[in-house]
């Protein structure tokens, strides 16, 4: 009799346990089933599937098998001791749930190692009054998540950008990356477990309130600029963004940001090199105007300009290059600006420029391409000769009044004479000699060697009349009017006298 029940217990038991691995045999749950001396008695696909296993045998017939075959880790990397071991904490009667474990392999492949994550469930299976009688491990495959985890943790650790990630649920900080420490001068320890409130990152930010609303309802927080403390007094400007994310499952804000200081600091730099820009080109006494490279047209003049040529700014600026009445024509115009478009710039081009009253002023400009506030603009530099020019014509004048023949001047004075004229231009040649008689250049050389006409008709036996007659023809085969002309023009060709033949008297 009681052996017939003692069966009819155990046939109930094994129903029992079929039709639990029928109901569980599909689920996407992984499922071990343990007895109670501790024996793996059946595992779902599911389960096998989580272990990298082929059959029940590979993952362990019992609780010393399965600590030898798998390396199980918490999430801290910390080991797990023999009795930490879930199926053992079941053994001890012990259920548990939402323990996260990463299991490996032993001995495991160095090269290409497998893991997985577990969350595991551990349940005390009990009879009708309450005893144990089997134990079910849920394992629940986490692998996709934390490893996604980890490659955002990575990335987010190896991101230059600097960024900070506050849990939404107290706002406190929970994460930050290397950028942000190097930008801040920060800790870790002191940012991490600190809240919003502490160390606020939309310090001054334009549109806080909103900002902030955006953060309690875990809202994206568009870009705006804002002001950091740093732990060693001071602050710095920062463009913040917050993009709401989830970090373990729970609601987060990552806050990234760019440094403003560099930028402010250019910026800072530009302005004060444009104002002593601004500055110098006020204040330079010599004529200067700004046009933009694209079509000439005047940004701006300074005084000198104005007082030089008569226009004041308002009269010339936002005029283009042939709306400005200051070319004597338009081919001088068309010349600076070929000359720009060529080179980019040029040096003392010599030009006739007009004023505002009129008159008519020899210059010397000089240009030169600049970037202002992204724009190419040229920089044009008027140097005014007028005065000078007129001087040296002055000076050619007096010297011609007053020499009635070259015993007056020495060589070097006619050769300086003929480089006021016609400067850079002392040496020409023979260039024209070859028009000249060998009488008239003998007669040539004795005028450039200081000689008069009564000497030159001693020195030639000729009479005077065929002397002024040769002095006549010199002129005009050389286009001078004026005996120093006519040395002058000798001397610019390098005749001077000597290179005439034997001048001794000759039949007439």
């Amino acid at each position: 009799m009681g052996s017939g029940i003692d069966d009819e217990a155990i046939l109930t038991a094994q129903t029992d346990r079929r039709q639990l691995q029928e109901i569980v045999a599909g689920l996407g749950e992984g499922i071990l089933l343990i007895d109670l001396s501790g024996e793996i008695v059946w595992a779902n696909q599911q389960a096998l599937f989580l272990h990298d296993a082929k059959d029940l045998s590979e993952i362990g017939p019992a609780a010393f098998d399965y600590r030898k075959r798998f390396l199980l880790k918490y999430r801290n990397n910390h080991t797990l001791t023999s009795d930490q071991y879930p199926i053992d904490r079941l053994l001890a009667g012990e259920a548990f749930e939402d323990v996260t474990v990463e299991v490996t392999k032993l001995p495991g492949d160095e090269e290409n190692p497998w893991r997985c994550f577990h969350l595991l469930r551990g349940i005390v299976l009990t009879d009708i009054k309450g005893k144990p009688e089997s134990y079910a491990l849920v394992v629940q495959d986490m692998t996709e998540r934390f490893t996604a985890e980890e490659r955002f943790e990575r990335t987010f650790n190896a991101n230059p950008a600097p960024a900070i990630i506050c849990r939404l649920s107290d706002l406190r900080y929970v994460k930050v990356n290397q950028g942000f420490l190097e930008m801040t001068g920060y800790a870790a320890a002191d940012l991490i477990g600190r809240s919003t409130y502490e160390i606020d990152v939309l310090e001054g930010a334009a549109g806080k309130d909103e900002a902030i609303a955006c953060l309690r309802e875990g809202k994206t927080i568009p870009q705006t600029e804002a002001t950091l403390k740093l732990p060693q007094g001071g602050s710095k400007f920062v463009i913040v963004a917050g993009q709401p994310i989830e970090v373990g499952e729970e609601a987060c804000m990552l806050f990234t940001f760019m440094d403003l200081e560099p930028r402010k600091k250019a910026e800072d730099a530009l302005r004060q090199s444009e104002e002593r820009f601004a500055r110098s080109f006020r204040l330079t006494p010599v004529p200067t105007l700004l046009v933009t490279r694209e079509d000439y047209r005047v940004l701006d003049v300074n005084d000198a300009f104005t007082s030089v040529l008569g226009y004041a700014e308002e009269e010339a600026a936002g005029r283009t290059g042939p709306e400005l009445p200051i070319w004597m024509s338009g081919a001088s115009r068309r010349q600076v600006e070929r000359e720009i478009e060529r080179a980019g710039g040029f040096r003392d081009m010599e030009i006739q420029l007009r004023t505002k009253q009129d008159e008519i002023l020899d210059c010397l400009l000089s240009a030169e391409t600049v970037l202002i506030h992204g724009q190419e603009c040229v920089l044009i530099v008027i140097q005014d000769i007028t005065e000078r020019k007129r001087s040296e014509v002055e000076l050619i004048a007096a010297i011609e009044a007053v020499m009635q023949d070259t015993s007056w001047f020495s060589r070097t004075v006619i050769e300086k004479l003929a480089n006021l004229r016609h400067p850079g231009q002392s040496n020409k040649g023979a260039s024209g000699l070859s028009d000249l008689t060998a009488r008239e250049k003998d007669v040539l050389g004795l005028m450039c060697q200081g000689l008069s006409d009564a000497d030159i008709v001693k020195k030639l036996g000729l009479t005077r009349n065929t002397v002024r007659n040769h002095v006549a023809r010199i002129y005009n085969k050389t286009g001078v009017h004026s005996r120093t002309a006519a040395v002058v023009w000798a001397r610019e060709r390098g005749f001077t006298g000597a290179e005439s033949r034997n001048t001794s008297r000759r039949p007439l």
